[in-house]
């Protein structure tokens, strides 16, 4: 294949002809965005060698592609200028977010060794809480492969997956903290949405919100083998929070999960009160091993609802056919389990605990509670369960 040298000073158009060729980028002094852009739309190898940093100064839009591989070797760097970033990144349709760099297609695959930076710090630095977008956001795809990639400094989510399928990220490592040792807070390192068969494995995370989040409508997803460092957990939802709109979680296996200093492990959590509806149904939680997390595993059937409010209008969102299984570690508190669902029938079925071993770095002995639901499997004498 002819090698074509693109100068990012320009933006590039390619003919049909070059289809099959590799574009080797190279940063032009200015924004490097377009013509990123404009060779990862005209040619099927795109290179960004060891050594260089693309600065993208505007938001990125590589949608519509097809048969692509960047091989991203040096950097991508996102400008911190945030009163940009706030007027003009990519609106995203779930919880007001926005998106610094759109990516979709058909047969995409980003790797390389190399680096995203969307230079968060300036954020924290100015204080400026409002408005941060997610770094990536794979959209309206089929068979994406991002594998061998390093994410950093994300000012809100680091990845989001939404209307796609078969979406692989393997060998990833994500670092979300800020310069102070502050919580560094919506740094989640996936959350899916509206997106089926989504494999997340052999990564390593460190940030200051979920770990992975299954948003609504997500199924067929498999999580293995992710080392995360204070996170909040391997989550299921929240589910159910607005009126009159129906949340669906099925088919979720996570497995080989290493957590250390989080604030939840294995979670699920959903609305009650006069909101939403749906279901979770078919989740795994298998081979957790936790070290020092406030709460080793949560079920929240009643999630920023008062138990008042909860009782009177208990959830809409069913829970059914989980399992938690071979879940060690120590906790930070005395209860080191908190399986709590709504009151009322069939809200929490088919749970199952098994292999279940947690201490509590506490004195005494650590507590295993839930409510209104009946445990099945190997460890469910060691739960003390009530009504409400």
């Amino acid at each position: 294949m002819k090698a074509i040298a693109v100068a990012l000073a320009l933006a590039a158009s390619f003919s049909a002809a070059a289809e099959a060729a590799t574009c080797t980028l190279s940063a032009s002094g200015g924004d490097d965005g377009p013509a990123l852009a404009s060779a990862l739309k005209g040619c099927a190898t795109v290179t960004v060698p060891s050594g260089v940093t693309l600065a993208v100064n505007t938001a990125l839009n590589t949608t519509g592609l097809a048969n692509v591989h960047l091989s991203l070797q040096g950097t991508i760097r996102f400008s911190s200028d945030y009163t940009y970033w706030q007027k003009n990144a990519f609106p995203q349709t779930y919880q007001d977010t926005t998106t610094m760099w759109l990516l979709g297609g058909k047969s995409v695959t980003v790797d390389g060794g190399g680096t995203i930076d969307g230079q968060a710090q300036a954020w924290y630095d100015a204080g400026v809480s409002s408005g941060k977008p997610i770094l990536l956001t794979v959209t309206q795809s089929n068979g994406v492969t991002i594998k061998n990639i390093k994410q950093v400094g994300s000012p809100f989510w680091n990845n989001f997956v939404r209307d796609s399928t078969n979406v692989i990220y393997d060998g990833i490592s994500i670092t979300s903290t800020r310069a102070d040792g502050k919580q560094a807070q919506n740094t989640d390192g996936w959350d899916t949405y509206r997106s089926t068969f989504v494999t997340i494995q052999n990564s390593k995370i460190v940030n200051g919100d979920d770990c992975v989040s299954f948003k609504p409508n997500s199924s067929y997803i498999t999580v293995y083998n992710l080392d995360c460092t204070g996170s909040h957990g391997i989550s299921v939802g929240s589910l159910g929070q607005y009126p009159g709109v129906q949340d669906i979680i099925t088919n979720i296996w996570a497995e080989k999960i290493n957590m250390t200093t989080c604030s939840n492990g294995a979670r699920i959590k959903a609305w009650a009160g006069k909101v939403g509806y749906g279901k979770v149904d078919n989740v795994t939680f298998t081979g957790f091993t936790e070290t020092n997390v406030d709460h080793p595993m949560i079920i929240d059937q009643c999630y920023s609802t008062s138990a008042a409010d909860c009782k009177a209008n208990p959830s809409k969102v069913t829970i059914s056919n989980v399992n938690f299984n071979g879940i060690s570690g120590t906790g930070t508190k005395q209860e080191v389990a908190s399986l709590v669902c709504s009151p009322g029938p069939s809200t929490c079925t088919k749970i199952q605990v098994n292999k279940i071993q947690l201490k509590t770095t506490k004195k005494g002995a650590a507590t295993y509670t839930c409510t209104n639901l009946s445990l099945t499997g190997s460890s469910a004498n060691l739960f003390t369960c009530t009504s409400s």
